[in-house]
């Protein structure tokens, strides 16, 4: 009963949504499904830790996701005057979407299988770390690390987790974990806290292959639990073809946590084939889910299925953002590839969560939607006799950096893709081997999307509480970079045709932009090293999926004239 309701409360919010779908530019507020109530308590993040505000020490900043810089050197009044104060170029051109953090005036950093530590002022190297993988992913990707006690943690593309001194890059530990095999890897950026590194597995658009959420030790990188997305009993009930193997729910961005209440949330990928919904007849649960997991033993809490028998390659990937917003309402951004900014509340969310008669997890009650992007023909049967065009295409929406907050202003940001695909579904669907890519289209991959010169992106600032839009910024490519608001009353985003944005918080103004000429799909972070407020961009990223150029990557260091 929990669940149809929750199913019923998110139809009625969907369409209304897409009554008000952005088309050529224009949207709306989200309806909101309850009142938003409170204690009037200080806006801010649920990281429950103190993060030093010269330090960037996680891949959005805070154990929460807020991605907020506190620094406030550089302002409105004076970002006009940043310029490049160093560059690290990498020996290689890649998939640079890695997340730097920087820790005491140090910054450390990934790609597929290299480490790095530079000089966080001038950019000069400290240290590296090669490790070869005999497996490489598809998309030869790592996003990032993440750091405790001395020590940095990073996965592989053969399905490891390895433990560095951040000292010298000195190789602590390697740890395979169990459901390594044909298609599975490790890319996302993990968190740490308390003891523990929580990570889990990509390859959920690969035959057979399933996500895991893993909880190690970091002092030897043992197993501490594995929550499995899909679970004997209930969930794997609710897939009800048999003669597919269960695929699906996997992870390639981040997580987040709350510290104080002791829950992880993790965003479960779509299930595969990712477009035959004929022949993926359940509700294939827990993929395309938030979900809520007790840290300490790996008990699952709760979830909400954002997207429901998805035949678009939706995932809920971005890291759920934590937020208690001016009212005292604990909420959970969730910007994903369907387009749309879903608010969720986690008020009633705690270790204590009772197991709902007739089985399963509690829903976790979905507030708002919004749309992010462009968002049409989203509810249109994919056919096997002709192609269907949909928007946000299948590298659409928000990819692998979710939802910022700043407190100063109680408002969300959200950077995404416009950008449009079709599909036609193949006559009859085939099972290929364990491992392999599995889309169920009768259109490669490479022929799926609009013309590159048709991709564009979107800058939107949100209300907090509500979910309605404040301003949009229009790029004039598509936006997959880390978005960063800062106490200076900024917000950096950057774009794939290599431009890198200063905008005025209130207003979404441009006040400075950098033309780097290199593709930005990494992150941009605010920190303080040699006395001074910084940013850095990670930007190059040279990949055949994504449009834009890079011939080299290169972190970039701005700073005042």
């Amino acid at each position: 009963m929990m669940r149809q309701r929750a199913c019923r409360q998110r139809r009625v919010i969907a369409v209304v949504s897409m009554a008000f779908a952005v088309v050529t530019g224009g949207v709306s507020p989200a309806r909101s499904a309850g009142a938003v109530t409170g204690v009037g308590s200080a806006a801010g993040s649920a990281s429950g830790a103190t993060v030093a505000p010269g330090d960037w020490p996680a891949y959005n900043r805070t154990l929460a996701g807020d991605r907020f810089s506190p620094l406030a050197e550089i302002i409105r009044a004076n970002v006009s005057r940043l310029r490049l104060v160093c560059a690290y170029t990498l020996p290689e051109a890649g998939a640079f979407q890695t997340g730097p953090i920087v820790i005491d005036g140090t910054m450390y950093f990934t790609t597929d299988e290299d480490s790095y530590a530079i000089d966080a002022g001038d950019c000069r190297q400290r240290w590296t770390h090669h490790r070869h993988s005999a497996t490489p992913s598809q998309l030869h990707v790592n996003r990032g690390f993440a750091y405790l006690d001395g020590r940095l943690f990073r996965g592989t593309s053969d399905a490891h987790v390895i433990a560095l001194d951040a000292a010298d890059g000195r190789e602590l530990w390697d740890r395979a974990i169990d459901a390594r095999g044909p298609g599975v890897s490790i890319p996302m950026a993990p968190i740490a806290a308390d003891g523990r590194v929580y990570v889990g597995n990509a390859g959920g658009d690969n035959a057979g292959v399933t996500g895991h959420v893993y909880a190690l030790d970091a002092r030897d990188g043992h197993v501490l639990w594995r929550l499995d997305v899909v679970p004997p009993g209930h969930a794997r009930d609710s897939w009800t073809n048999s003669d597919l193997p269960i695929t699906g729910g996997a992870f390639w961005t981040s997580f987040t946590l709350d510290r104080a209440k002791g829950i992880l949330y993790v965003p479960a990928g779509n299930p595969a084939p990712d477009f035959d919904t004929p022949d993926r007849t359940g509700d294939d649960l827990y993929t395309d889910s938030v979900i809520a997991i007790d840290a300490a033993t790996g008990r699952m809490l709760g979830y909400n299925q954002l997207v429901e028998r998805d035949s678009h390659d939706w995932d809920v990937d971005s890291a759920p953002t934590l937020v208690t917003t001016r009212s005292g309402r604990e909420i959970i951004a969730s910007a994903n590839k369907d387009g749309l900014l879903s608010i969720l509340d986690r008020t009633a969310l705690s270790l204590s969560m009772p197991v709902p008669s007739g089985g399963g997890v509690a829903v976790i009650p979905l507030l708002s939607q919004t749309p992010t992007t462009t968002r049409t023909n989203v509810t249109e049967p994919l056919s096997r006799d002709h192609p269907v065009r949909f928007c946000p295409g299948i590298m659409g929406g928000v990819e692998w950096n979710g939802a910022a907050y700043s407190p100063r202003t109680n408002s969300l940001f959200v950077a995404a893709v416009d950008w449009c695909a079709r599909v036609q579904l193949v006559r009859k669907l085939a099972v290929p081997q364990a491992g392999q890519l599995w889309f169920g289209s009768a259109i490669p991959l490479s022929q799926m999307f609009d013309p590159v010169s048709q991709a564009k992106g979107w800058v939107t600032a949100f209300d907090a509480e509500s979910g309605a839009v404040r301003w949009k910024l229009r790029a004039p490519h598509p936006m997959v970079a880390g978005v960063t608001p800062t106490a200076g009353g900024l917000v950096f985003a950057a774009d794939l045709g290599g431009t890198i944005y200063a905008l005025d918080e209130r207003t979404g103004r441009i006040l400075w932009r950098s033309d780097t000429g290199e593709a930005v799909g990494g992150g941009i972070v605010s920190y303080r090293a040699g006395g001074r407020q910084l940013i850095a961009v990670a930007a190059g990223m040279k990949t055949s999926l994504w449009p834009g150029a890079a011939d080299k990557s290169r972190i970039l260091v701005y700073g005042l004239r």
